[in-house]
């Protein structure tokens, strides 16, 4: 990976402190200093018109979409956590277009010098070679097959891949040598994959899980600004359910006194769509996102905000973020409790599995060694292509 301070500067002078104002179509309205950054800048209101117009009349501040490209030496990341339920996984991209506001993979951008709140947003890299440096893992004598999920810290069907088509290529390489995987997304572009993941599907090599936090479309306008919109995610189930797809839901994360009072309701309109099995995470709040989470609260709900808060430090106990194991996916406390027998009830009464899918890997067949690269005196050494 390239040293990350390359971006201090950049990060200084194009994304300097901006006011709490929303901004369309973003869930953060600020690039919000990360925990390593040494020097911070503040804007403030000078009295000048702008514009030709008053103060008042300035347009916020309106960051575009900018994507660049990585040679990744690896794209398998392994896992060892207790409580996530898989070994392996692979992330196409770094930040994430949707704007998730809630999103725990947003303090990654730290580790770019990048901030967690627009950047994670605005500033995305792309692993152009994360097909090939996946082959050449799966190739290696020492891999062994596990369960493996594409998306865990990103989503790989956001609106990039429609030009970039990175995932795409991942799926074949998996396709090719049966390794099964996971998807999680909540993003309509894994229906241009169902040519795909349709056959994948009827050997037992692949699952999909829809991210569906609420039905309320004003709600996700907000909540998730660039994502797929509540009723296109149910079609997303739908259709993949029909094509023969296991499909599950996710309700995560749950948010106390804002997505929370519809978790049964998501719940039975996901199983109506075709959902199989369904989980839930409560609200957790790690680093950097504590700060952005607050500063939505106050811009979009006010009155709740502290309601909010109180309850999520409730189920942490007493901070916004517990991280140890076990208790980090579920919470702790009666309201916790309440919480997980709320949805352990409605899948029984639904018919929803809570198991994860059943894949065979009988079948995985590991790539052949990338062939070395012509002239290569070193024999140790191999070609990516």
């Amino acid at each position: 990976m390239s040293d990350p301070t390359e971006y201090l500067t950049e990060y200084i002078t194009e994304h300097p402190v901006q006011p709490p104002t929303s901004l369309k179509g973003r869930g953060a309205a600020a690039a919000t200093p990360h925990r390593f950054v040494s020097v911070q800048r503040q804007t403030e209101d000078d009295g000048w018109p702008h514009d030709d117009g008053d103060p008042g009349d300035a347009q916020p501040f309106a960051p575009r979409t900018q994507v660049r490209e990585e040679t990744a030496r690896r794209v398998l990341s392994r896992n060892d956590s207790p409580d996530i339920g898989f070994e392996l996984s692979i992330n196409p991209y770094r930040g994430c277009e949707h704007g998730c506001i809630y999103c725990y993979a947003r303090p990654t951008h730290s580790y770019l010098n990048l901030s967690p709140g627009l950047d994670f947003e605005t500033r995305l890299v792309a692993k152009t070679n994360a097909a090939e440096a996946l082959r050449a893992e799966l190739a290696a004598p020492s891999f062994k097959p596990g369960r493996l999920c594409l998306g865990a810290a990103t989503d790989c069907y956001q609106p990039i891949e429609r030009r970039l088509h990175i995932t795409r290529a991942v799926i074949e390489v998996l396709a090719g040598c049966g390794h099964p995987f996971s998807i999680i997304t909540k993003g309509a572009g894994i229906e241009r994959d169902l040519d795909l993941l349709a056959p994948l599907a009827a050997q037992r090599r692949v699952g999909v899980y829809i991210s569906l936090t609420t039905l309320d479309g004003e709600l996700a306008r907000t909540l998730e600004p660039r994502a797929a919109a509540p009723q296109r995610r149910l079609q997303i189930i739908e259709r993949l359910s029909r094509a023969g797809i296991p499909v599950g839901v996710s309700v995560s994360p749950t948010i106390p006194f804002i997505n929370e009072p519809e978790l049964e309701q998501i719940l039975a309109a996901a199983r109506d769509a075709g959902a199989r099995t369904a989980f839930s995470i409560p609200l957790r709040l790690p680093w950097e996102l504590a700060e952005l989470f607050q500063d939505w609260l106050q811009r979009h709900h006010p009155q709740r905000a502290e309601r909010v808060l109180a309850r999520v430090r409730e189920m942490r106990g007493g901070a916004l973020n517990d991280a140890r194991f076990g208790s980090r996916m579920r919470g702790e406390g009666v309201w916790a409790d309440l919480l997980r027998q709320r949805f352990v009830k409605a899948c029984a009464r639904l018919g929803l599995g809570r198991e994860r899918f059943d894949y065979d890997f009988s079948g995985f067949c590991a790539p052949r060694a990338p062939a070395k690269a012509a002239g290569q005196g070193d024999s140790r050494q191999q070609s990516l292509f």
